[in-house]
């Protein structure tokens, strides 16, 4: 199952395992089996802790669970997790193994001091880059509570599973039977849901904090260069972000990143965050803004408040919240949104392996979802508001070329169509004769562009008719002390390396406004 280098490679994390463990198989006579069992049986050849057993009774087949002698553990894979849940493998063979997982000790002890019955199940596809986040970070609970059990589930090969239960995204988490949540989540956002009294007491320690030199709202490559940049100046240094890392945990492919020359979303966010915590910056995830109150004088302290109800002050302040993608805003999007109506193609594509899809957008994202999409289902209805398509030559002749695959320009979106429990068709508009059109489907996928995330500015910060903060030459807002820099301003193109520049230009900005005042 496994080539030389996968296996060289594989032995020497599993060197790192300590204490014996089992790998216990349920299979059956299918294809999908004999490579599950392959896996298991190279896995164990490399280390002498790891041993196979085939007597599972799970009655999803292939799957095995991962089992200790010293203890109760929870841990099982339906399917077979290659792919991005490689990576998911080889952390859960570790953990069971004795090596600990990278968590604080106050976050450990408080997944062990969770009490309860706690059955999730989490369905991923193995092109998807949100799930490992979810998948890894269920695992590890269940290595280390034994009231929290997981199955994580390869959608794709448990198909009819999955159209019984209507999951049309992925990641779809089950707990206990209902579903509990969809798309990236990590460790923090779990407990944050399971953990009732955890909100509380995250608004009780940031309310402790002293006021910053500098509080940098959002995480995302902006954010990450401000931290760096205002760290190195010596400065008292704090980042509150929703998710760190921002929209970069959303992307696929990311080839222009100059130097770099093919890195992943999840990998980039991951380095950004590493090289953050080099530096004394104090980093707090999970807050979402909700409000700015501006300093009453020249000089004095600016507020951020949080949904959680607790608030930090700083001298100084960079906004870089970034964007969102853009939604249609038609009738009937709201209501099958992750039943039909998705928004990342390489996360959900495999989920309508032989369906018909729509892709709204004709731009890059667009158009690059529509190639990738068709590899997968059985017809994709490209639809464009304007007369022509926008992605590049390149992208375009790749798409002509595909022969499952129909371009309609001059189209505007104006319903989603569904029975009541998903998609099955889109209706538009032909923008030149006036015509309405209906086109049977059972997925759309929207790639239409990017949003900022401001609206919790407006009124206080002066925004662009598009809902981008205003900044001048120096990433300053219209209120002295308060930067913005990345996708959430009036900066044209949106592109990581940009939006870097911009987070360093604020933060050297804003070093240089403290030193003024």
């Amino acid at each position: 199952m496994l080539d030389a280098n996968m296996k060289a490679q594989l032995k020497a994390y599993l060197e790192k395992v300590s204490r014996p463990f089992e790998l216990v198989a349920s299979l059956d006579d299918g294809a999908k089996s004999k490579e599950l069992r392959a896996l298991l049986q190279d896995i164990a050849s490399l280390s002498p802790h790891i041993t196979v057993r085939e007597d599972g009774q799970d009655s999803r087949r292939p799957s095995f669970s991962l089992q200790r002698p010293d203890a109760e553990m929870h841990l099982t894979f339906a399917g077979i997790p290659m792919g991005h849940e490689f990576t998911s493998l080889i952390l859960a063979l570790l953990q069971t193994g004795g090596h600990p997982p990278k968590l604080s000790e106050e976050k450990i002890a408080q997944i062990k001091a969770i009490d309860g019955e706690f059955a999730f199940e989490t369905y991923f596809s193995l092109s998807c880059q949100n799930c490992p986040d979810v998948v890894q970070a269920l695992n590890v609970m269940a290595v280390l509570n034994p009231n929290i059990k997981h199955v994580a589930i390869d959608g794709a090969l448990f198909q009819k599973e999955v159209e019984e239960r209507e999951v049309m995204s992925v990641p779809s988490i089950y707990l206990n039977g209902e579903l509990f949540g969809q798309g990236r989540m990590g460790v923090d956002e779990i407990l944050a849901k399971i953990d009732t009294g955890a909100a509380k007491r995250e608004a009780e320690k940031l309310a402790s904090k002293d006021p910053f030199d500098v509080l940098i709202v959002g995480g995302g490559p902006a954010g990450a260069a401000a931290a760096i940049y205002a760290a190195r100046k010596g400065i008292r240094t704090g980042v509150a972000a929703e998710r760190f890392g921002g929209q970069v945990l959303d992307t696929m492919a990311i080839e222009n990143f100059i130097s770099v020359q093919e890195t992943e979303g999840p990998k980039l966010a991951r380095q950004l965050e590493e090289h953050v915590k080099q530096y004394q910056v104090d980093i707090m995830n999970l807050q979402r803004a909700s409000a700015l109150v501006p300093a009453v004088e020249p000089g004095g302290f600016h507020e951020i408040k949080f949904d959680n109800g607790a608030s930090l002050k700083a001298k100084s302040i960079i906004i870089s919240t970034g964007a969102r993608w853009r939604e249609l805003n038609v009738p009937g999007e709201t209501e099958y949104k992750n039943k039909g109506v998705a928004y990342c193609p390489h996360c959900d594509g495999p989920l309508f392996k032989g369906k018909r899809v729509a892709v709204v957008g004709g731009g890059n994202s667009g158009i690059e979802a529509a190639i990738d999409l068709a590899g997968l289902v059985a017809h994709v209805t490209v639809l464009e508001f304007a007369d022509t398509l926008k992605a590049d030559e390149v992208l375009q002749r790749k798409l002509r070329s595909l022969p499952n695959v129909k371009v309609i320009t001059s189209a505007q979106t104006t319903e989603v169509l569904g029975d009541g429990k998903k998609v099955t068709g889109l209706v538009y508009k032909d923008r030149q004769s006036e015509q309405s059109h209906t086109v049977e489907l059972e997925g759309v996928f929207v790639q239409i562009g990017l949003l900022p995330n401001s609206e919790w500015v407006k009124g206080t910060l002066k925004t662009s008719k598009f809902g981008e903060i205003e900044i001048d030459n120096r990433g300053e807002t219209n209120i002295p002390g308060v930067f913005a820099a990345g996708d959430v301003t009036t900066i044209p193109y949106k592109q990581i390396v940009i939006a870097m520049g911009e987070g360093s230009r604020s933060a050297l900005s804003a070093f240089d406004y403290l030193i003024r005042h």
